[in-house]
This record gives C-alpha cells, structure tokens and sequence, in this order.
C-alpha cells in the first residue's frame, strides 16, 4: 500500500484492512514503521472527519459513579444535602464550577466533559 495523506472513505477503509493486517508487526520492522504511520494517518482522518461528540455530563458523571460504585449519598460531605446533590445529579440545579472540579477530582472526568 502506498503511504499517503487519505483523503477519502476509500482511503480510509484501505488503510484500516491493511493495518488488520500487519497488526501484530514488531516495531522497527518495516511493517511495524508501516503500522505507525497509518495509524498516525488514520487518527487524522478520524479527527478532521469522524468527530465524536463528547458525552452529556450527568451521563458522564453516573456512568462514572457506577464504574466506582459510588451512590449519590458518597457525595453529600462535599456537596450538602442529600436533596441538594439529587437535584444536581437530575439536572435539577447547574453544575457550578467548584461542583465540575471537584467531581473532576473525585471521579477523574475530563474537564471538558464538565463544561460541555
């Protein structure tokens, strides 16, 4: 396969058959160099046209309570009442933004899931 900027689906879906292929290569081989660089142009390609959105934050932030296996009354010390962090995680109230750092904190979420 020739290496070069893709530019199209067809491109893309070449350069993913050929990297299924040379998967296992040992890197500084020629097909382990192969492997990275479409990797490397695989990930741009994604980026400029198969964007993910990122997730709704309370999505985000139960998901992760639930990884955790933390409830919502784990979150009462730091954030007051039980009622209050109910609301929160119901959208009821906003997340302010010592509420997004400190769940950054606690749970590891990305802040940028937070401000979304």
């Amino acid at each position: 396969m020739e290496i070069k900027v893709l530019k199209s689906e067809k491109e893309y879906d070449c350069a993913l058959d050929r990297v299924d292929q040379i998967f296992e290569a040992k890197p500084n081989t020629a097909d382990g160099d192969e492997l990275e660089l479409l990797l490397i142009l695989i990930k741009d390609y994604e980026d400029k046209h198969h964007q993910i959105s990122l997730p709704d934050p309370l999505v985000a932030i139960k998901l992760k309570m639930d990884e955790l296996g933390l409830r919502a009354k784990d979150f009462v010390p730091t954030l007051g009442s039980k009622g209050y962090v109910s609301q929160i995680l119901n959208g009821k109230k906003p997340l302010t933004a010592p509420i997004m750092r400190l769940l950054h904190q606690k749970l590891g979420i990305p802040a940028e899931i937070l401000l979304s």
